[in-house]
């Protein structure tokens, strides 16, 4: 599937955890026909305390997965991967959704068996996830509401942001 002009369809999708991203992404690599990636499966690394996989392996990830896909939509919270790779995108979407409803997603999401062993390993992990999207706004690091503005703001691509749930 590619744009009206005949260019690649190649989204990005980022916001606060809980916004959507990857139910949109999901959504979107379905009907389009294009493949998806969800930066959560290669931005960290396989260790029992979560520790991210540095930026340029990660990186390394991304270009080859780029490479071998001529559509795609990337999803993810990771401004600092974002940033190396809006280049290349056909548009960029911003989950901006209040708090409250990035909290009510995060409570309602259905179990992540690419992140998590089990629904209820997921579940004890609820407490922290909420904390996190509650400190999106007080955050200044590359999962932040401050990162995620700015790089809405230097995009000069076609570029939406997204300020309520989507019903699909």
């Amino acid at each position: 599937m590619t744009t009206q002009d005949n260019e690649p369809t190649r989204i990005v999708i980022f916001g606060n955890s809980g916004s959507g991203k990857s139910t949109l992404a999901k959504h979107l690599a379905n009907g389009l026909k294009i493949a998806h990636l969800d930066l959560d499966t290669l931005a960290w690394l396989p260790t029992d305390v979560p520790e991210r996989a540095p930026v340029a392996d990660s990186m390394l990830s991304i270009n080859a997965f780029t490479r071998t896909q001529k559509n795609w939509v990337i999803e993810g919270c990771y401004s600092d991967l974002l940033s190396e790779l809006v280049e290349q995108a056909s548009e960029l979407i911003y989950m901006d959704l209040p708090l409250e409803a990035c909290v009510n997603n995060a409570r309602s999401r259905p179990w992540e068996s690419h992140k998590y062993a089990s629904k209820e390993a997921q579940d004890a992990n609820l407490p922290m996830l909420i904390d996190w999207i509650q400190q999106y706004a007080k955050r200044d690091d590359t999962f932040s509401q401050v990162a995620h503005n700015a790089l809405f703001e230097a995009y000069k691509g076609k570029k939406q942001r997204i300020v309520e749930n989507l019903n699909y």
